[in-house]
C-alpha cells in the first residue's frame, strides 16, 4: 500500500502528527485486535485532528459501519478494495481542490490520473456521520494474491516476507479469517519465481514464504500445483540462499515435505505447526481436521529427520465448554512433544463464527490461569531447547546494524542471538553457542567464530 501511494505522487510523512492522510491496516483475529484499532484511530485523531484517517484490513472488511462511526475516520476500505486506496485519496484531494477553487471554476490541479470511485464494484456509502464513507465488496469474489513491489519489500527488511497464498477454505469454528480474506488462492508459480529473483537481486539472503493457509498453495491453480513442487522450483531456479516458511498445518507436513527440508541445506529447519488444542474433543468442536495422534506423528517425523529444528505451535485456551480435564489433556500433550516455543491465545468470540454461538463460556479467571500455565510450559521448553544447542556452531543472519556493542542475528533454527561487536545488517556470521551462553531477554549471547 505504501509503494502504491508513493507511486501515485504522495510523499511519506515524518509521522502521523504531521500527515494529511493516515492509512491504518487493521486486524480482527481477536476482540483485543479490534479494540487496538479503535484506540489507534482515537489517538491519531487526537494528535492530528486535520488528518484524514483511512482504515483498511480485516476489521474494515468485517465491520465497516462500526469503524465508520469513530470520530476522525474519513474512509473505511475493505480488503476487497485495498488496491483502490490511492484513488480514494486522490478523490478526496480532488474534492477538496474543487471546493477550494470554486470561485475560479478550475480543476487544473486535479490529479492527472484521477478516476472517480462511483463506477467501482462494491459498496460505497455515505453514512451521514460526517465524512466517513465505506468501500467494501465481496471478498469471496477475489481471485488474485496482491504482491508488494520487490524494491519496497527489500527496503528496510533483512528477511522480506513473500505472500504466495491468501484466503482459506477451512471453516474452523472459532476463526473469522475466511470471511475477511476470502477463498484460498495462489500466486502462479512463474510469478513466485519472478518475485523471488527480484528480491534476491535486491539483496535478500533469506525470504519467508507466507500465506493464510500456506500448505494449501497451488490447489486452486490449473494445472494443480503443490507447495513442495513450488519450493523445488525456487531452489532450482533462483540463487536464494535461505528459504523459511511462516506456518504449515499439520496435515500438510508429509514425509516428502519434511524430507525436502532435511535434504536441501537451503531451507530453514523451522516449522510453525498450529495445534490449537491438545484435546481431541475440543479439536472436534473446533472443526480442526486432525486429532492429537495424527499431530504427534507429524511432529515426531520432523524431529526424526531434523533433530535440531525449531518447532512452534499456536494454542487457544478457554474455548467454549473447555473443561479442566480437557485443558489438562492439552497441558500433558504439549509437555511430551518437542516444542521449542509456543504462541498462546485466549479464546476470543468472533461475530459470525460458530463458536460465538456455543455459549458455555469459560470464566475469564480460568482462561487467564490456563494461559499462564501454558506460557510457563512454553518458556521451559524454549529454555531447554536453547540449552540443547550449546556447543554447536551455526550460521546466523544479522538482523540490523549493531548497537551498544552487540549485533542481533537469527539462526536457521529460529534462535535469536546477540553477537559481541557491531556488524552490518543482512550478513551471514558463523557463531558458536558456548556451554556457558547467557540468555539476554529472548536472545542468547554467542561468540562469533569468523567473518
Amino acid at each position: 500500500m505504501r509503494a502504491a501511494l508513493l507511486k501515485s505522487g504522495l510523499a511519506l510523512a515524518a509521522g502521523h502528527t504531521s500527515a494529511d492522510f493516515v492509512v491504518l491496516n487493521s486486524c480482527t483475529v481477536t476482540a483485543a485486535a479490534d479494540s487496538q484499532t479503535r484506540e489507534a484511530v482515537r489517538k491519531i485523531h487526537a494528535a492530528n485532528p486535520a488528518a484524514r484517517i483511512v482504515v483498511t484490513g480485516c476489521y474494515a472488511q468485517r465491520a465497516p459501519e462500526e469503524i465508520a462511526a469513530i470520530g476522525g475516520v474519513a474512509w473505511v476500505v475493505g480488503n476487497s478494495h485495498q488496491a483502490e486506496i490511492p484513488r480514494v485519496l486522490q478523490e478526496t484531494m480532488a474534492a477538496e481542490l474543487f471546493a477550494g477553487e470554486a470561485n475560479s471554476r478550475t480543476n487544473s490541479r486535479t490529479p492527472r490520473d484521477f478516476v472517480p470511485l462511483a463506477g467501482l464494484g462494491g459498496r460505497v456509502a455515505s453514512l451521514g456521520r460526517g465524512p466517513a464513507e465505506i468501500l467494501v465488496g465481496d471478498i469471496f469474489a477475489e481471485t488474485a494474491v496482491p504482491v508488494a513491489p520487490a524494491a519496497a519489500m527489500a527496503a528496510g527488511h533483512t528477511r522480506p516476507i513473500l505472500k504466495i497464498q491468501d484466503g482459506c477454505n477451512n471453516r474452523c469454528s472459532y476463526c473469522v479469517i475466511p470471511f475477511v480474506r476470502g477463498r484460498s488462492r495462489s500466486l502462479p508459480p512463474d510469478a513466485v519465481i519472478g518475485e523471488v529473483r527480484r528480491l534476491v537481486d535486491g539483496g535478500a539472503k533469506e525470504i519467508v514464504l507466507s500465506g493464510i493457509n500456506l500448505g494449501s498453495y497451488g490447489r486452486d491453480l490449473a494445472p494443480r500445483a503443490a507447495l513442495a513442487d513450488m519450493v523445488r522450483r525456487i531452489l532450482a531456479e533462483t540463487e536464494l540462499e535461505q528459504l523459511r516458511f511462516s506456518s504449515i498445518e499439520p496435515q500438510d507436513i508429509t514425509e516428502d515435505f519434511a524430507g525436502l527440508v532435511a535434504e536441501s541445506g537451503r531451507i530453514a529447519p523451522h516449522f510453525h505447526v498450529p495445534l490449537q488444542s491438545g484435546s481431541d474433543s475440543v479439536l472436534r468442536v473446533m472443526h480442526r481436521w486432525y486429532r492429537t495422534g495424527h499431530y504427534a506423528e507429524r511432529i515426531a517425523l520432523i524431529r526424526r529427520l531434523l533433530p535440531h529444528a525449531a518447532i512452534g505451535a499456536d494454542i487457544v485456551v478457554g474455548f467454549p465448554g473447555e473443561t479442566e480435564a480437557e485443558f489438562d489433556a492439552t497441558l500433558e500433550f504439549v509437555a511430551r512433544l518437542p516444542f521449542t516455543y509456543l504462541h498462546v491465545f485466549s479464546f476470543s468470540a468472533r461475530p459470525g463464527t460458530e463458536a460465538a454461538k456455543l455459549g458455555c463460556a469459560v470464566a475469564a479467571a480460568a482462561i487467564r490461569e490456563r494461559a499462564r500455565a501454558l506460557r510457563a510450559l512454553g518458556d521451559e521448553k524454549s529454555t531447554a531447547f536453547r540449552a540443547s544447542q550449546a556447543g554447536r556452531t551455526m550460521r546466523a543472519l544479522t538482523l540490523d546494524r549493531g548497537r551498544d556493542g552487540w549485533t542481533e542475528a537469527l539462526t536457521a533454527n529460529y534462535l535469536k542471538v546477540r553477537i559481541a561487536g557491531r556488524y552490518p545488517a543482512n550478513e551471514w556470521r558463523e557463531v558458536r553457542i558456548a556451554a556457558d551462553a547467557q540468555a539476554v531477554s529472548d536472545c542468547i549471547s554467542v561468540r562469533c567464530e569468523s567473518a
